[in-house]
């Protein structure tokens, strides 16, 4: 629960760039929270881990599970555009948000506020990088949504995200779900 949580804060742009990660004890942990507090996700999740309590093997996965949750339905675009822009390219991401990418860099120069249809693409998409990150690279990560897959009906992931496609569609849901069991399957 804790990677996932990890992952997805990285995957969104909450995590400094030149940090690494190369131990999770608690410490760590609440470093990575207190930053995910900061872009005002969470903030009295993470304060339950100052407390006592927090510490607590119970307590700490209510939290985990919340704050997952809460990252999960928080699109962040000031600092997704730049994180996705560098796992993607400018380019690769404009076709998938279903915008220019002109549009892409002045939204990621806050130059232009994000509409919420935009936002919500682009989290998605964050969501989806989160979970492919546990088993590619950027570049295998970049080439997972042009390959098509038997799951998909041999369409690429790609395929289901043109133009103003919603998250909460069929084809976007597959997709998510694709990605997602990677994150899910068991270890051998």
């Amino acid at each position: 629960m804790a990677v996932t949580t990890i992952a997805r804060a990285d995957a969104m742009g909450l995590l400094p760039e030149k940090e690494a990660i190369d131990r999770l004890d608690f410490e760590v942990f609440r470093r990575v929270a207190g930053r995910i507090a900061k872009a005002g996700i969470g903030p009295s999740l993470v304060a339950d881990l100052s407390t006592s309590q927090g510490r607590d093997p119970g307590r700490l996965l209510a939290v985990l599970e919340k704050l997952n949750d809460a990252l999960d339905e928080s699109p962040t675009p000031q600092y997704e555009w730049p994180k996705l822009a560098k796992t993607l390219g400018v380019e690769p991401l404009a076709r998938l948000v279903g915008i220019s990418a002109s549009s892409v860099r002045r939204y990621k120069a806050h130059s232009r506020t994000t509409p919420d249809s935009v936002a919500a693409r682009l989290h998605f998409l964050a969501m989806l990088v989160s979970d492919l990150a546990g088993a590619y690279n950027d570049i295998g990560i970049r080439r997972w949504f042009g390959r098509k897959r038997a799951l998909l009906g041999d369409r690429s992931p790609a395929e289901f995200l043109v133009g103003d496609w919603r998250p909460d569609a069929p084809g976007p849901t597959r997709v998510r779900q694709l990605a997602h069991s990677l994150v899910a399957a068991p270890a051998t």
